[in-house]
């Protein structure tokens, strides 16, 4: 419903082009794929069984269960294609949601940046090298992802990747890549790392208003500028002096002066480009800001429930590649939880993702290698069971980031595990020589 088959079958011939007629063609290395990110398993071996399954059941000749086709054919399909798909999908449900999921018909995007380690491989290194704080041989390659998240649809509409460590590769540098995404009329909530002179300057440029918490190194004087109200003023930013990282052109191209409002609510000052107090009152900017949780859970539920948190592939075209099917089958799962929304009158963020995943995959056999007389029927049961996994209102919840089961006590890995091995295997040397003397 969401991706029509003509349509999906124009861009993989726009990405790949002509193919050879396989067992796992694009298309099928593709559901595949996405059925691996899915599942609780994650492994190749998982999705070659899934895929003569289906085979089976369809009445095709049956393959080899070996992943070597499988894991070949995951090599070949360009990164274009799943980074492509999930970003159209993302646009395609924000465009057809309808106007109430909007704020004041605006589309408010949340920003916010998260790292997912991978393999320690060679190649993962040079690509993505580890935290500084962990010697050679003892930590894993990580990577920073900044993603612009739907506050109304909750899907994923773009993202940027680059290395933890190095020139250009901060969460700022990251949104500066995303700036052409954003268009006119967008709101932008992020939290006070991004509230910097020049990225707002972008935004704005580009017609997008900002929420976001004041930079913790900005002085708020509200005995300046023009006021509002109570703790709630509008003041002229001036231009900082060009950073290092900033061209002479572009600096010239920013504006000497930011007109912005300030204001001091619900225990935190906010900064915002809203600077008619009547028809933006500081409660509903206090209530938009408070929004900008969401996109913690999101983050939260990629790489937790779906198991993003650790990669598995062991180069770094095939991380970007597991990343972007990550997304992708995220915002499929998006887009059903907005067809139950839409079919039991409630918002998507009312509803569970991980129980709508819970329930994808539990139906995922019926609905796949069911009769066609009976998919509309079970598609309504599985549309009204996930609006049933309503999520309980819960204001303004605290709880401790702390863990109450205690792990297992093992010892740290302080020594690379090759050096580890061969003193274990000396050991062994040692004692066999001992009980033959």
């Amino acid at each position: 419903d969401v991706l029509p088959a003509a349509l999906l079958t124009r861009w993989i011939s726009e990405e790949i082009g002509s193919y050879r007629a396989r067992i796992y063609d694009p298309l099928a290395t593709l559901v595949l794929f996405i059925e691996q990110v899915l599942g609780a398993d994650h492994s190749c071996q998982d999705a070659v069984a899934r895929g003569l399954s289906a085979r089976t059941a369809q009445g095709r000749a049956a393959c080899s269960l070996n992943t070597a086709a499988y894991c070949k054919a995951r090599w070949r399909l360009p990164v274009g294609l799943p980074e492509r798909l999930a970003r159209e999908l993302g646009a395609r449900l924000c465009a057809a949601q309808p106007c109430a999921w909007r704020w004041r018909g605006h589309e408010v995007k949340l920003v916010d940046g998260t790292t997912v380690s991978m393999p320690d491989t060679r190649a993962n290194q040079a690509r993505f090298a580890q935290s500084r704080a962990q010697k050679p041989g003892l930590g894993f390659p990580l990577a920073r992802l900044v993603a612009v998240v739907s506050l109304s649809a909750g899907a994923v509409l773009e993202w940027a990747m680059d290395a933890c460590e190095g020139k250009n590769t901060g969460e700022t540098a990251l949104l500066w890549r995303l700036m052409p995404h954003f268009r006119r009329g967008d709101v932008v909530i992020a939290d006070g790392y991004y509230c910097g002179y020049f990225m707002i300057a972008g935004l704005v440029e580009r017609g997008v208003d900002i929420v976001m918490p004041q930079h913790h190194l900005r002085i708020t004087d509200f005995r300046r500028g023009h006021r509002l109200g109570a703790r709630d003023h509008v003041v002229a930013w001036l231009r900082p002096r060009r950073p290092d990282w900033m061209d002479e052109a572009t600096y010239a191209s920013m504006p000497e002066t930011l007109t912005m409002r300030e204001v001091r609510v619900a225990g935190r000052t906010l900064i915002t480009t809203f600077t008619d107090a009547r028809d933006v009152v500081k409660q509903a900017l206090a209530e938009l800001y408070a929004m900008r949780w969401h996109i913690e859970l999101d983050l939260r539920a990629i790489k937790t429930v779906m198991q993003m948190d650790i990669l598995r592939c062991k180069t770094p075209t095939m991380v970007q590649k597991e990343i972007a099917v990550h997304l992708l089958a995220y915002n499929l799962v998006r887009a059903v939880m907005a067809q139950a929304a839409c079919m039991i009158n409630l918002l998507p963020r009312q509803l569970s993702f991980k129980a709508a995943l819970q329930l994808l995959t539990a139906f995922e056999v019926s609905l796949r290698h069911g009769s066609p007389q009976d998919l509309k029927t079970r598609r309504t049961v599985l549309l009204t069971g996930l609006g049933g996994r309503r999520l309980a209102h819960r204001p303004n919840r605290v709880e401790p980031r702390v863990v109450k089961r205690r792990p297992k006590q093992h010892w740290l890995l302080t020594k690379p595990r090759h050096v580890l091995r061969q003193r274990l295997l000396k050991l062994q040397e040692q004692r066999v020589a001992a009980c033959l003397s």
